[in-house]
């Protein structure tokens, strides 16, 4: 750093405005050359999707055990976010925590919430975890193969917590990955933006009766704001029809394959759990009762990545020092990376697979 405020001291102003545009031009010319790329490639064909299991409105419960080891193992239900699809979790051949698990002789059944219809439009929270959520569990804990598990991915994670909380005795274990329960810790920036937005956002909630995809978009890219020109500037490098690329065009695909949030819940996340940090201070509640990381008392692993920037470690880390016995892992990934990167077997499946193996047995 010293050597660059020498160098930088020694040039003429004229010529250090020279260097950053031609920087920057370089930078822009990069991101272009990525984003066509991108658009010229063809995606290589997901991976087949498995039977449904049972359907409650939109909702399918999907059964990633079917024709598996797994198939009459003990059942895990994964619980993903309302904002973007479940199938994160099986993204790519060989970059798949479901599959990973059914190999192992358990049996995944992802809650797949679809696109909100017309009764989906107006569902809280509470809406979805004492309709569609309960009706998935409930069928998993038909099943003639035990207690059923659960596995909630970030937001996911809290309506696995509050589910877990809601059918106590009923659940073998609980394991909650990036789940954020402190909404403001490290979030003071992003925080400070919400507010002057929230009457804007409110406004395109009471209009629309969702919160837009590309408002979701939006918003996570602002957290970022660096990463998108970074990633596609790599994009451009990488090797034409490698694996680096497949797993690159599949996750940026996903990443544009968003659904909206309905109006009730945007409002619920958005102004109650960030800004008024309702699930730390004890007053987010799910059908008059407040959920409490105290009152679950069952086997529970909290994953927390420690590179995450949607939800900071330090968001996380509070909750498993919040529910009785709870163990907490931290691996050296991202939010997504720890799902679907290329140390993903390493560092997330094999020990998370290792843990409900024992937890359910």
């Amino acid at each position: 750093m010293a050597a660059l405020s020498a160098a930088i001291a020694r040039t003429t102003p004229e010529a250090f405005a020279e260097a950053v545009f031609a920087e920057a031009l370089q930078r822009f010319g990069a991101f272009l050359d990525g984003i066509q790329r991108y658009q010229g490639v063809t995606p290589a064909p997901r991976p087949a999707e498995p039977p449904v299991a049972m359907q409650a409105g939109v909702m399918r419960l999907l059964d990633y055990g079917a024709g598996t080891p797994g198939e009459n193992g003990p059942p895990v239900l994964v619980v993903p976010s309302l904002v973007n699809r479940g199938y994160v979790l099986d993204l790519a051949e060989g970059r798949s925590l479901l599959r990973d698990l059914a190999g192992r002789g358990l049996r995944p059944l992802l809650v797949d919430w679809g696109m909100p219809g017309a009764a989906e439009r107006d569902y809280s929270l509470t809406d979805y975890i004492t309709g569609p959520l309960q009706a998935a569990f409930d069928f998993a804990a038909a099943l003639d193969a035990g207690k059923p598990a659960l596995l909630g991915y970030c937001m996911g994670g809290n309506l696995a917590l509050a589910l877990a909380q809601r059918n106590c005795g009923a659940v073998a274990a609980l394991a909650l990955l990036a789940t954020p329960w402190d909404f403001q810790a490290g979030q003071a920036a992003n925080l400070a933006m919400l507010t002057m937005m929230a009457p804007a956002l409110e406004a395109v909630i009471a209009h629309q009766g969702v919160l837009p995809t590309d408002m979701l978009q939006a918003m996570f890219l602002g957290l970022n704001p660096a990463g998108p020109g970074a990633k596609f500037r790599t994009f451009a490098q990488m090797t034409p029809g490698s694996e680096r690329e497949r797993v690159f065009v599949a996750l940026e695909d996903w990443l544009n394959d968003g659904v909206p949030l309905a109006g009730p819940v945007a409002r619920e996340c958005l102004f109650e759990w960030y800004l008024e940090n309702t699930p730390r201070e004890g007053r987010w509640s799910v059908a008059g009762a407040a959920v409490d990381p105290a009152a679950v008392d069952v086997p529970t692993l909290c994953v927390v990545p420690r590179a995450d920037y949607i939800v900071p470690p330090e968001s996380a880390k509070p909750l498993a020092a919040l529910i009785p016995g709870a163990e907490l892992s931290v691996v050296d990934a991202g939010h997504i990376g720890m799902v679907t990167g290329g140390g993903a077997a390493k560092s997330l499946y094999g020990p998370l697979g290792d843990w409900l193996e024992t937890a359910l047995t």
